[in-house]
């Protein structure tokens, strides 16, 4: 997983006027010197003359000519040696210089409806591909729209380049035009981040971060002043530094493997690092060699084959009981590429499903987060896929054998019941003393409920489908239903947890795979906050996607603590019944569909994707539910308020 630097490691203490300029760098132990790699001789104003040509890869240990360019042909040039061909963000002339080269480079500029959505788009290319994709926008606010999406990246442990152009170091410091601190927007949001200060440094600060983005596998910061750009400068282009990642020290495996090759009823925890690794065959063999369940961390639903004998399904919340009831057995534990997130083991269904005695085994890539949650017997600071096959190669031949075929049978038992009682749950339950849900369905009976809803898409579903979703009621609900058979095809938000997260990611992963069906969903109020980008995507070259909405016409998770702590007293809950976003698409160009039923949602969908795949049409489904609403997310974090001194409105003073 991401190796982010919880304290900055490096702080240069140059200041510009009230600005301080700040390089937060990966820890030197894990990732080695951040010497410079660029020579220059000269730096002067104006005209560029030609150059030659780049290499398609930085040729790590080998020098470079020093070459006479722009700054801007500097920067497209260092992004070209590592593949960066897509950027997403909205123009300004802070960043026009480079753009203007976009095309004869062979970038793809995806000018977006909103910064914020942009962001997500970024986020949802690279997740679903793994080809590290470009965030840009005008200085000051332009920029200041990048901060959730950037910390949704950071969290879903995604490697992006933010570039941030930045007021000029003329009036920097005199509260001119768009001016605002943006380094220290970013510093908790980033892995790494640094300022160019110098023409000549531009390829070396640019291909750093570049390289840190992808060590740490979260997003990196570039901050450019903009009278850096239109410089010419004489310089060799960077030659980058390749790090080989690790499977972790001799004597923690062989400790892991002696666990596991003693285990009664050893259980497998795959998290994003497994994704980011491409360790899910690794991590099956795993699973065979011990015959041990293997479960999927929140949100994660895509880290092992969902079609996979030993497939549990996901933990966490509304995940698979199945996964819960068999990890509760465990007496050891193999949590593959993942911090152990706390919200991401909650109790679920009534289960507290954590072993308290289990043996822990943590493998993460970043060693400050081993143990940060739960008490760890082995840690392994190491890259998922390689620290497998490490432990594989060191299991014991008679690993699994105890109680083999007993655990085998119960695996399949556990998950035979569960899928029973999933298909066979229609609606949500009330607590002791609420009637919400009751209401709901009697003020709307010929309403589908949202599980309804949620088995009808996973009938119509494409098998090959990547598949996003939001924050909200509905998507949280329908967290226990898709499974997949490769990685890279679930793009939920992350523990960041911003809405408006469905729309944009869905928008970015078709980009990226443009061959590949691809489905979002968010419910109405999340959806609310992306809105705006259908009108962007029918322009142009924009490829098709189908998009869900859920119509309930409230934020159902705040509604539904509402119900259960605050007697329903419901204050901004409820959204406007007259929007009809069917229609808004429609005006937008785009297609539209209203369903209410299952045959017509299954038919939407069916629809929708065959229009996306065969003419290139973005259909968006308005999809009519009954306002039932789910477990609350926060049941831990909540109790009913207790009143000591009486507010009231004759109080006020006018």
């Amino acid at each position: 997983m991401a190796c982010r630097i919880a304290a900055p490691a490096l702080r240069h203490a140059a200041r510009r006027s009230k600005g301080a300029a700040r390089v937060a760098a990966c820890s030197s132990r894990s990732f080695g010197s951040l010497a410079s790699t660029g020579t220059s001789s000269q730096v002067e104003q104006a005209g560029a003359s030609s150059t030659p040509q780049t290499g398609s890869r930085p040729q790590h240990g080998q020098r470079k000519q020093v070459v006479r360019m722009t700054t801007e042909e500097a920067f497209v040039k260092t992004l070209q040696m590592h593949g960066i061909k897509n950027s997403f963000g909205i123009i300004g002339s802070a960043m026009m210089p480079i753009s203007d080269l976009f095309p004869a480079a062979g970038i793809k500029f995806w000018d977006c409806a909103h910064e914020y959505t942009a962001g997500m788009m970024a986020d949802g290319y690279t997740r679903s591909s793994g080809q590290m994709s470009m965030m840009i926008a005008q200085n000051g606010p332009g920029i200041t729209n990048f901060v959730t999406p950037v910390k949704t990246a950071y969290w879903n442990h995604t490697p992006l380049l933010l570039v941030t152009p930045q007021a000029a170091n003329k009036t920097i410091g005199q509260g001119g035009f768009q001016e605002v601190e943006q380094m220290a927007m970013f510093k908790d949001c980033v892995c790494y981040q640094e300022e160019v200060r110098d023409p000549t440094r531009i390829c070396e600060v640019l291909n750093r971060v570049i390289e840190k983005a992808i060590r740490c596998s979260a997003p990196a910061q570039i901050n450019i002043p903009r009278d850096m750009w239109t410089q010419v400068v004489e310089i060799a282009l960077p030659t980058g530094v390749k790090i080989e990642r690790s499977a972790g020290g001799q004597q923690s495996i062989k400790k892991a493997a002696e666990l596991l090759s003693g285990a009664r009823f050893p259980v497998i925890l795959n998290g994003a690092g497994v994704i980011l690794s491409g360790a899910t065959d690794v991590s099956a063999k795993l699973a065979d060699k011990l015959s041990a369940p293997v479960c999927c961390n929140y949100q994660h639903n895509d880290a092992f084959p969902g079609d996979h004998p030993l497939h549990a399904g996901p933990l966490g919340y509304n995940g698979s009981k199945a996964a819960m009831e068999l990890i509760s057995k465990a007496d050891v534990i193999l949590a593959l590429g993942t911090r152990l997130n706390p919200f991401s083991t909650l109790p679920g269904y009534g289960i507290d499903y954590w072993p308290k005695d289990a043996k822990l085994i943590q493998v993460d890539i970043n060693g400050d987060r081993i143990g940060l949650t739960k008490p760890v017997d082995v840690g392994i600071e190491g890259d998922a896929r390689l620290t497998a096959e490490a432990i594989l190669a060191e299991l014991s031949e008679e690993a699994g054998n105890i109680g083999r075929e007993a655990r085998k049978e119960l695996v399949q038992e556990k998950k035979a019941a569960w899928a029973t009682e999933l298909e066979g749950m229609d609606h949500e339950e009330d607590d002791e003393g609420t009637t919400w849900n009751h209401r709901a369905r009697a003020a709307h009976p010929q309403r589908m409920s949202p599980r309804i809803a949620w088995r009808a898409i996973r009938r119509a579903m494409p098998e090959d489908a990547i598949m996003s979703s939001d924050i909200g009621n509905n998507c949280a609900i329908g967290n226990a239903y898709p499974s997949f058979k490769q990685t890279r095809k679930y793009l939920a938000p992350g523990l960041f947890g911003p809405c408006g997260y469905g729309f944009p990611s869905i928008l970015g992963a078709k980009v990226a795979n443009p061959g590949v069906p691809v489905v979002g969903f968010a419910g109405d109020g999340a959806f609310g906050i992306s809105v705006n980008e259908l009108t962007a995507c029918g322009r142009n070259d924009w490829p098709g996607v189908t998009m869900v909405v859920f119509r309930n016409y409230q934020w159902g998770a705040e509604k539904r603590n509402t119900t259960l702590w605050y007697s329903d007293n419901f204050v901004g809950t409820e959204l406007n019944v007259g929007v009809e976003y069917a229609k808004m698409a429609e005006a937008c160009g785009l297609k539209g569909m209203k369903v209410e039923t299952v045959e017509e949602l299954e038919k939407a969908i069916a629809d929708a994707v065959d229009g996306q795949m065969k003419r290139n049409e973005t259909t968006l489904i308005e999809v009519v539910l009954n306002q039932e609403l789910g477990e609350p997310f926060r049941r831990d974090a909540m109790k009913a308020p207790v009143e000591i001194c009486k507010v009231q409105a004759s109080d006020m003073v006018e």
